[in-house]
């Protein structure tokens, strides 16, 4: 019989993939002063399940209060979980949405959320996002909106960022307007059964207020690119 094949090392399996290879946008970092903006993956989700636990609204029946935190608490973190894995499994390069944890010293704080729709074409974003009430006023939250900004326009060649808040909601506003954005109309939608009036706003680079500090990105690979419908840098074919 013949001898066996020797083995070629460059044909070995080696070790599998970690999951920042297998699900590029684990891969991405965002930093900003003492934040951290990263996706939640599923090694996050009990840190990410007791933040769900604590207060993020002082008034719980102000008509700015999320839908989903108005849930029952135990009902709020398992539909949370899983809104958090349809978003991977959803992800194309037609419409994504990041959902960013926000990390201060090593602790979850907050969530930063990213979206887009056909961003090949459009070139626009929306963001929404959240902290735990106890860290708001400290100036995060216009800390980690200039953060995803910067993600958005200088590295994802975005011409366009879009936002909203309840009108009223001037704590929301405040830190859109800090960041640059203008006013860009209402619009009335339905929740939990009744409408709620939402005053827009939009910012563009030219617009933007970047502010002090300085936002480093890392883990933008191609194949994330690929995955947002980014370009590469320095394509101007589109």
């Amino acid at each position: 019989m013949p001898a066996s094949p020797t083995p070629d090392p460059s044909m070995s399996p080696g070790l599998p993939p970690d999951l920042d290879a297998l699900h590029p946008p684990f891969a991405l970092r965002v930093r900003s002063g003492p934040l951290t903006l990263r996706v939640l993956a599923d090694r996050d989700l009990p840190e990410y399940a007791e933040l769900l636990r604590r207060p993020i609204f002082a008034d719980p029946d102000a008509p700015h209060v999320f839908p989903w935190y108005a849930r029952p608490e135990q009902e709020r973190i398992r539909e949370a979980l899983r809104f958090q894995w349809r978003l991977r499994s959803e992800l194309t390069p037609e419409s994504w949405s990041l959902t960013l944890g926000i990390w201060a010293d090593d602790r979850l704080i907050g969530c930063q959320d990213l979206d887009a729709k056909q961003f090949a074409v459009r070139r626009t974003v929306t963001s929404g996002s959240w902290l735990a009430r106890d860290m708001q006023g400290r100036g995060y939250g216009g800390l980690m909106r200039r953060a995803v900004l910067v993600l958005a326009f200088d590295h994802l060649g975005a011409v366009r960022a879009e936002s909203a808040a309840v009108v009223g909601n001037e704590r929301s506003y405040g830190v859109s307007r800090s960041c640059g954005y203008v006013d860009n109309g209402t619009e009335v939608i339905e929740q939990n059964g009744r409408a709620v009036e939402h005053q827009r706003f939009v910012v563009t680079p030219e617009t933007f207020r970047r502010g002090p500090r300085s936002v480093e990105v890392e883990g933008l690979t191609p194949e994330l690119r690929a995955l947002l419908g980014a370009p590469e840098p320095g394509d101007s074919s589109t």
